[in-house]
């Protein structure tokens, strides 16, 4: 009767063996991966363009006065002040002068002082630049930025590759005015490594963006922190003049965040920065902002500065068509460029800004200049800006234009050096202090008993979900499932699966349907998981044996496993990068498209007559191990996670400078997940696993990571398992190889847990 029964499925199977029962015929040719990373691209460009619309319902402006506009407006500007990581507190003003670069002994001529300073911002991060203090007293005070490429005694003078660029500091000194001139960290490469670990051809400004995005720090923040530093001195020395701030190119960008957070700024002149930002993704990735278009565009960074005035000039921006060129083993920026829009681009932004601020009853003056083919800091709109600082511009238009000989610095070299070191060190600091700040955020955790911990721990997924990983809408579109035979071994068939998720959004994958399945009988089922740039085929095709998978989804098939694995869109090099770029700034990421597809996929596994829908386990290597600790953290259809060549002291692993085996070093610029470190390591993320049950799976060889931060980190995991009573729910296994499937102490834990002895 058994084999009878059994026989009527294998017949019901073998009906038309060229689709799975149920299904409609899969007809596509072609390469469906690299169609699965194009329908996520098209869905992204969308929403870009959507975003611009939708970003209203996080805003509640309230324009009865403009006090009420400012505090209105106030949520909104902590979280602008979040995203850049500009959370930290200050130390004490002050302003130590390092040198005179320029000492007028003349009281009667108006040709200012020039000082090299210095001041404290932060535990060891210090401002440089330079101090211009006019001849008589000051009637305002200007923190003056130039483009990060320049240096503030070029950008005092208006030496610079941009002929057009005019000494807007020189002259507005020269007007009454104290200006401090800031230097940022540019755009070279000297400094972008570990000497004796690797130097890389990475961009400053990107070194330290990709050790600090972990770490919930950014290299905007980071200056836009000292700038207002330098307000806190000006401020400290005299509190009743008007506070300006200027700047061009980089430069710009800072003025603009700084006058958004800062609401002791009175105007703010923005030079070759202004612009729509929907495309920040084709810009060098030290621009990308977790979630800023979520909420922000410059239109809405500009309404934050608002009532107070903000003047935008269009002019030639700096040309940046790329990172450092390569130079062999120095290697690893992520493309990105910096393009001149259009006059007409800039003006809409600043209409769509004003737009923004058409209930205040006293219309916020944001100002357009457009300098044409003259160049950047027109005089004319320096005019306009200073006149917003109470200060009369009487002065002859030479005086606007009149320019300061200055000795350059003894080593420009060695201060641009101490001015990257010291954000790599705080980024360092930050690093280790991690662990104690998870301790910190994970302080509402209830671990009394395992009924606590499942009530408590809700709000952690959610924050998980939507905070670090990035939530997309709710599933649109039914399955729709169309599939074709692929394989038809003597134990098993495979087919291959394509589903809906949204519009231009697929899954796909191969099934692998074992042959002696009973009538009525209900399989587990494990989802096997590639890894980066791997391919569905590189696991589920029986002709093809990876040294890395060693077809570990037919071999558990052949144990009688049902096995799906899926395509997850990280193949493309380049392409599906891109994704990243163009997710991030929506509040985004690659796994925010995982998530749901493997969501799709659960729904359709578990509706197939011979899948135990309660008997999903998940078994991912590599970044299909990066998916085994984020999918079933958020998707409890998965009763079980094996993470291999993964599980690390994840925090370290991306922000270290200090180990060769550091994403820091390497060309995979998607890697970083803004604040994890803070919030979510590997272990915590096995937290919102338990208590289903979860196994790590590592070689000794393998380069991903070390033993000891592995066994470091599986620790946490182990007692959390422990102390609520399923600590044989919690395994490791050690083997003497390198990154790939072992398929041993994992297989046995399948067969355990799945409660499946096997065929």
């Amino acid at each position: 009767m058994v084999i009878g029964s059994a026989l009527l499925l294998m017949a019901a199977l073998a009906a038309d063996p060229a689709q799975l029962d149920g299904t409609t015929p899969l007809t596509v040719q072609g390469d469906i991966p690299m169609r699965m990373v194009a329908g996520i691209n098209a869905y992204l460009d969308r929403a870009l363009e959507e975003s611009v619309e939708k970003r209203a319902a996080l805003w509640h402006r309230d324009f009865s006065s403009n006090e009420a506009y400012t505090k209105s407006v106030d949520p909104n500007r902590q979280r602008l002040a979040t995203i850049i990581g500009a959370t930290d507190a200050r130390d004490t003003p002050n302003l130590e002068v390092v040198s005179y670069l320029s000492i007028n002994h003349d009281k009667s001529s108006d040709i200012p002082h020039v000082q090299h300073v210095r001041w404290h911002v932060f535990r060891g991060i210090e401002g440089e630049g330079i101090l211009v203090e006019p001849t008589g007293s000051p009637l305002a005070q200007i923190v003056a930025l130039p483009d990060c490429d320049m240096s503030p005694e070029d950008f005092l003078t208006g030496v610079s590759a941009n002929s057009g660029l005019l000494p807007v500091a020189s002259g507005a000194a020269q007007l009454g005015c104290r200006v401090i001139i800031p230097l940022l960290v540019n755009r070279a490469d000297d400094y972008s490594g570990t000497p004796g670990i690797r130097m890389t051809n990475q961009p400053h400004r990107e070194f330290v963006y990709r050790t600090g995005y972990e770490l919930g720090r950014h290299i905007i923040g980071y200056e836009v922190q000292k700038v207002l530093a330098a307000i806190d001195a000006l401020k400290a020395r005299d509190d009743t003049l008007p506070i300006g701030v200027m700047g061009y190119g980089e430069g710009g960008l800072i003025a603009l965040y700084a006058a958004a957070l800062d609401t002791r700024i009175n105007a703010a002149f923005v030079s070759g920065y202004f612009q729509p930002r929907e495309s920040v993704w084709k810009e060098p990735i030290y621009r990308n902002v977790w979630s800023l278009l979520h909420e922000f565009g410059d239109a809405e960074v500009a309404s934050l500065i608002a009532p107070r005035a903000l003047f935008v000039e269009a002019c030639e921006q700096p040309n940046v068509s790329g990172p450092p060129e390569p130079d062999g083993a120095r290697n690893g920026a992520a493309p990105g460029q910096i393009t001149t829009p259009s006059s007409e681009a800039v003006k809409a932004e600043v209409e769509r800004a004003r737009l923004l601020l058409a209930g205040l009853s006293r219309q916020a003056p944001i100002e357009f200049f457009d300098a044409g083919k003259d160049g950047a800091l027109q005089s004319w709109a320096r005019v306009e800006f200073l006149q917003m600082l109470r200060i009369d511009p009487v002065t002859s238009k030479n005086v606007l234009h009149a320019s300061l000989t200055m000795p350059q610095l003894p080593d420009p070299a060695a201060r641009m050096k101490r001015q990257v070191q010291q954000l790599i060190d705080d980024t360092q600091y930050l690093m280790h202090q991690a662990e104690f700040r998870r301790k910190e955020f994970w302080a509402k955790a209830d671990a009394s008993s395992p009924e606590a911990w499942a009530k408590s721990v809700e709000w952690y997924r959610t924050y998980f979900n939507e905070e670090a990983i990035g939530a997309l809408p709710p599933i649109e579109l039914p399955p729709n499932a169309r599939t074709r035979l692929v394989y038809d071994q003597p134990t098993y068939r495979g087919y291959e699966v394509v589903l809906d998720v949204f519009t231009d959004v697929i899954a796909y994958g191969i099934l692998l349907v074992p042959k002696n399945i009973m009538e009525g009988e209900k399989r587990p089922v494990v989802v096997c998981q590639h890894g980066l740039e791997g391919r569905v085929q590189d696991v589920a095709d029986p002709s093809v044996d990876s040294p890395y998978y060693h077809q570990f989804a037919c071999k558990l098939a052949e144990q009688g496993f049902v096995t799906y694995s899926p395509q997850n869109p990280y193949i493309g090099e380049d392409k599906f990068r891109v994704l990243q770029r163009k997710a991030n700034p929506l509040k985004l990421s690659l796994f925010s498209f995982i998530v749901r597809q493997h969501e799709q996929t659960l729904n359709w596994l578990g509706s197939l007559p011979f899948v135990d829908a309660k008997r999903i386990a998940f078994y991912g290597l590599s970044y299909g191990g990066k998916t085994a600790m984020r999918v079933p953290a958020l998707l409890d259809g998965y009763c079980l996670s094996i993470c291999s060549g993964d599980y690390n002291e994840w925090i370290w692993k991306c922000a270290s400078v200090h180990h060769p085996l550091s994403y820091i070093f390497t060309g995979e610029d998607e890697m970083w997940e803004w604040n994890m470190g803070n919030t979510f390591n590997h272990a915590e993320m096995s937290w919102l696993i338990y208590p289903r049950p979860f196994m790590v799976e590592r070689g000794h060889f393998d380069g991903v990571g070390y033993d000891e931060w592995v066994a470091y980190e599986f620790a946490k995991t182990k007692r959390h398992y422990v102390l609520l009573g399923s600590g044989d729910d919690a395994e490791i296994e050690y083997f003497n190889g390198p990154h790939m499937i072992n398929g041993v102490g994992t297989f046995s834990f399948l067969k355990e847990k799945l409660n499946w002895p096997g065929r």
